[in-house]
């Protein structure tokens, strides 16, 4: 064999495994608090811990609050962000980011909030009436 083909398999051979590496890393699913502790990047599902405050600090500029995982386990949340405009009337929350210590560093935040469809036959009900 040529060894311009030796290494061009070789090449494509390796640049396959880093991106089959690289992707395998990039899929998530949803854990609670404790393995996201044992996790570089997690994503972490749950509901606001309205038991705790919550808020932006001005001179921090970081919002956080506290965030009840799927397990029932509350931990404290800090986001790099201003609070966003929806975070009260989300039903549930993800949280991506790492745990340090026994506080979790969110880089994102998504708000899964209640679908307008879910009232649907109640609404289709009312108008036959």
């Amino acid at each position: 064999m040529k060894p311009k083909l030796v290494i061009g398999i070789l090449a494509i051979i390796g640049f396959t495994s880093l991106l089959m590496y690289n992707f395998g890393e990039s899929i998530s699913t949803y854990t609670n608090f404790e393995k996201a502790s044992e996790m570089k990047m997690a994503h972490v599902a749950g509901v606001l811990d309205e038991s705790k405050e919550y808020g932006f600090s001005m001179e921090t500029k970081i919002f956080s609050f506290y965030m009840k995982d799927e397990d029932g386990a509350s931990k404290r949340v800090v986001y790099s962000k201003p609070k966003p405009n929806n975070f009260e009337q989300a039903d549930r929350l993800v949280v991506i980011g790492e745990m340090r210590g026994d506080t979790f560093y969110a880089n994102e935040m998504l708000m899964k909030c209640p679908s307008k469809y879910n009232d649907a036959p109640e609404f289709e009900k009312a108008s036959q009436s």
